[in-house]
């Protein structure tokens, strides 16, 4: 990836080439399964630490390839998201998940407010403040941003199925949001996109989207992608390439200007 590679003291996020000259900007909440050594194991076993309950498989490498194709930024978070979520908000039940689907999360039942306040301090706040660093570095120097927050889903939760490959989700403001189905649908009319699905902001996964798109007056979408599309690399490229184009295509829908 061209252009600047920093990382934070706490290597709880990564920020990859941080002055892209691309409008977008891309945020990987889950990317990463990491536990930190202090944590052990958190009492689960190889397979549910590989498991889309521990991140978004498929997620980080749509994102890289994406921010790859567009010459953008990429932030991504390092740490699993059992050890803290950073798309909750601080108050959220799920900030720090004691049952994920059906699997106890036993070592982090009954945390201590000072081990709370611990990931909050070096995991939860650094992912965040790292976008904020960025976003505010861009709106000095005048570029457009627009923010793509990557996520992937698993194809059955409890049981039930998920028929849409991809899924679109806005905040606040539904506008670019509506524009990325827009020409997703106008480059496969048979394509299967989730509108607010499998989540929507209701269910309480936007805080990225709306703290630093809506809260900054930005277009913003979050982006889903059922996990059996993009396992494989041919499947990152193909969804890759689409999204590009597709992002690309609403923000001229938008207004935008064409790219040099």
């Amino acid at each position: 990836m061209r252009g600047q590679v920093s990382r934070t003291e706490q290597h709880s996020v990564l920020v990859t080439n941080a002055r892209g000259p691309s409008p977008f900007v891309i945020v990987c909440d889950h990317a990463r399964n990491r536990i930190p050594t202090r944590y052990g194991d958190l009492g689960l076993t190889m397979t549910e630490r590989v498991s889309h309950i521990a991140w978004d498989p498929g997620a980080l490498a749509v994102s890289r390839k994406l921010a790859d194709l567009l010459d953008a930024p990429l932030v991504q978070s390092t740490v699993s998201r059992l050890i803290i979520d950073c798309n909750r908000d601080l108050d959220a039940p799920d900030l720090i998940w004691t049952l994920s689907e059906a699997t106890r999360i036993a070592a982090n039942e009954g945390i201590s407010a000072e081990e709370r306040q611990y990931r909050i301090d070096h995991y939860h706040r650094p992912f965040h403040a790292s976008i904020e660093t960025l976003l505010e570095a861009r709106r000095h120097a005048g570029q457009e941003t627009i923010l793509i927050c990557m996520h992937s889903f698993t194809p059955v939760y409890n049981g039930v199925a998920r028929p849409w490959p991809i899924g679109v989700i806005h905040g606040v403001d539904a506008r670019y949001t509506a524009a990325v189905r827009d020409a997703l649908a106008a480059e496969d009319p048979a394509l299967n996109i989730g509108w607010n699905e499998p989540y929507a902001a209701l269910n309480g996964v936007t805080l990225t989207l709306e703290r630093h798109g809506d809260g900054r007056g930005l277009d913003a979408t979050m982006i889903e992608i059922r996990n059996d599309e993009i396992l494989e690399p041919v499947g990152v490229d193909q969804w890759s390439a689409r999204l590009a184009r597709c992002l690309e295509a609403a923000r001229l829908a938008r207004g935008g200007a064409m790219a040099v």
